[in-house]
């Protein structure tokens, strides 16, 4: 049974967090963000997102663990869209979304939220520093899930809808989306 339960992945910097909330908001859904909750375990611990994710395993597969199982709890609601690189495999019966951009674009993006609002336990001082970072965490995230769950996050086919965002701004990824979430729904 498919649920109002909207779950967006996709490549670092590709606009999952506003896209979500842009999302909820039209729809009056709730919005979850794992990656902000990464965040703010990173910062309560001082250190980057980028040595939270370097941590040793042990200490990884904990908070794994504690971030996937809330992701597992929500599936049994509803009205809700979480931006999160394993939602979907949690939650199948949820509309899967997918977001890519290019590398250059999405350190572009990070560059620019740092200088502007900030960002919460990640920081850089040009481009191609975040692009360096970006490529790292992705190495490193993708290595983790496939061992951690035997899930590749980056394998499109296990989503219903994929969008580039490198080439389109928020208000029309989010109506794209839209429309492909009420597509699915209705089928």
């Amino acid at each position: 049974m498919k649920k109002n339960i909207i779950t967006i992945a996709g490549s670092i910097g590709s606009g999952k967090s506003s896209t979500a909330k842009a999302i909820a908001s039209a729809l009056g859904y709730q919005h979850f963000s794992s990656g902000d909750l990464f965040r703010q375990i990173a910062a309560e611990r001082n250190m980057s997102v980028e040595a939270i994710n370097a941590l040793t395993v042990e200490e990884r597969n904990e908070i794994d663990q504690h971030v996937d199982g809330m992701l597992r709890d929500m599936s049994t609601g509803g009205n809700l869209v979480i931006d999160s690189r394993l939602a979907f495999h949690w939650i199948p019966d949820s509309f899967k979304l997918f977001l890519c951009v290019d590398p250059e674009t999405a350190a572009e993006r990070i560059f620019a939220q740092i200088l502007g609002e900030g960002r919460i336990s990640q920081s850089g001082s040009s481009i191609e520093e975040i692009q360096a970072a970006t490529e790292t965490r992705t190495k490193q995230e993708t290595s983790r899930y496939q061992a951690l769950y035997g899930v590749n996050i980056y394998d499109v086919s296990q989503f219903d809808a994929m969008f580039h965002t490198g080439k389109n701004d928020l208000p029309t990824v989010a109506a794209m989306a839209l429309a492909a979430f009420r597509a699915w729904h209705q089928n």
